[in-house]
């Protein structure tokens, strides 16, 4: 048996799992037993691609549904917003501006909430290992594949 690593969620993070698990074994799952049925009262399961697509949706939704359990059994709830001393951590918002003069904001959560488009970034990022325990108007240097992109911090909120 596999010990799954604790996960770093938010209140809204946690919320919006147990949401999604309670939507995989309350409705995904009739509608797939459903379709299962179906097609296999249709026409048998032997060589019945409606009944093959069923089981495999069923493999995908069983194995989601272990994985979200696995995440918030392993949860450890964060709170966003102001660290102790302004020093970034895991749900901390803070603005970065590059030495090229790009500004980004962005929030630091656990892998489960990662959102790139909306600024949330993982803890495990680059970026994000690189200024937890920072404050502002430290400099920071991101390593990247393509070299290293230096950073000043800007703000913590």
């Amino acid at each position: 048996m596999t010990t799954q690593k604790q996960s770093y969620l938010t209140s809204e993070g946690r919320e919006k799992l147990e949401t999604e698990l309670d939507e995989l074994r309350n409705v995904r799952r009739l509608d797939v037993m459903d379709r299962l049925k179906k097609a296999k009262d249709s026409t048998g399961v032997e060589e019945n691609s409606d009944y093959e697509d069923a089981r495999n949706e069923q493999a995908f939704l069983e194995g989601r549904i272990l994985e979200v359990e696995g995440l918030l059994k392993n949860a450890l709830l964060i709170e966003e917003g102001h660290a102790p001393g302004g020093r970034i951590k895991i749900g901390s918002h803070f603005t970065l501006l590059s030495d090229e003069g790009d500004e980004d904001e962005y929030t630091v959560v656990g892998s489960a909430e990662v959102d790139a488009t909306h600024g949330r970034i993982s803890n495990e990022s680059p970026v994000g290992r690189a200024v937890l325990g920072h404050r502002k108007g430290d400099k920071v240097d991101v390593k990247v594949p393509a070299g290293v992109i230096k950073y000043s911090i800007v703000s913590v909120d």
